[in-house]
């Protein structure tokens, strides 16, 4: 095809795309049924993960629990159980790709193929980069990403063989906008972030359109993990509120949950503004936690 007829072209599916985005404003969104669907959520022995595994039980689904805590894990399978869903808990260590390989076999034996993955596990140290231990900047790699590559790589022939399913990538705003003091969690959650973003252009080059993905990204949850953290617009979230829009998203099939919405004008900002105009807004959105930190010079 000419060059400018292919121009025109793509200039003519951008007017009709934001055109298609401005109609569906008004158009209430389809939900789809999980009912009887086996959705296994990692990271649900607690927070986010134990709230959405509860939200899926309200609606019928199978469920495959995994956590590397024992206690908190069957907590969960005995809420959702309480809520007449069928339920398989397993504890799991997420940092560990022997143990997520062998227990995603004994899944596929005992439940099924897993047709909705919730990528949820994740860890935090909250240091500067100098205080960090080698083993925890490993450790934060193996649980917050490779984790996603694992269990993917497990549970994908299947959907890609029925083509259907939905992948989940639980990210963070962390994942589009660097913070000091979580120079290592940035790294994984954006590295999550353009896991989601290239995997969702995979599927579609390989002509799989019933594989749905969607990738959550809120400001600081109130799960504990993060000390005292606070924004000047945006107030802490709380754990149910975020799983309430994550398994929304789901069921929509939307691509990206910026929790609040505005964090995606401000991941924007961060590849359009100059540097002097940025650390101006770093600092005026005056993001604070606790953290861990040796290399501040007390003099400056």
């Amino acid at each position: 095809m000419n060059i400018f007829l292919e121009i025109l072209l793509l200039l003519l599916t951008f007017i009709y795309s934001y055109l298609e985005a401005f109609v569906k404003l008004f158009i209430p969104l389809k939900r789809k049924s999980v009912s009887g669907e086996i959705v296994l959520i990692t990271g649900a022995g607690h927070g986010i993960g134990r709230i959405t595994a509860t939200l899926f039980a309200k609606l019928e689904s199978v469920l495959v629990l995994w956590d590397i805590n024992k206690n908190g894990v069957d907590e969960t399978a005995r809420e959702c159980r309480k809520l007449g869903a069928k339920v398989y808990a397993y504890v799991v260590d997420c940092s560990k790709r022997e143990e997520i390989y062998a227990t995603a076999a004994k899944v596929k034996e005992e439940v099924g193929d897993v047709n909705i993955l919730i990528n949820n596990a994740g860890i935090v140290f909250c240091a500067d980069l100098l205080t960090l231990q080698d083993s925890q900047i490993q450790k934060i790699f193996e649980v917050n990403i490779l984790a996603h590559f694992w269990t993917t790589r497990a549970f994908l022939p299947s959907m890609i063989t029925n083509n259907h399913g939905h992948i989940v990538t639980v990210a963070s705003s962390a994942g589009v906008i660097g913070v000091p003091f979580l120079v290592d969690y940035c790294a994984t959650k954006f590295a999550a972030f353009g896991y989601h973003k290239s995997l969702t252009a995979e599927l579609s080059a390989i002509k799989k359109p019933g594989i749905k993905t969607t990738c959550l990204c809120p400001v600081f949850v109130n799960t504990g993990f993060v000390k005292n953290p606070s924004t000047r617009f945006s107030p802490v979230l709380e754990p149910e509120d975020v799983a309430k829009n994550l398994v929304d998203g789901i069921l929509t099939n939307k691509k990206i949950i910026f929790i609040p919405p505005f964090i995606s004008a401000t991941a924007v900002f961060e590849f359009f503004l100059p540097e002097r105009a940025l650390k101006a807004l770093n600092k005026f959105l005056d993001v604070k936690f606790d953290a861990k930190v040796q290399c501040i010079d007390k003099d400056k």
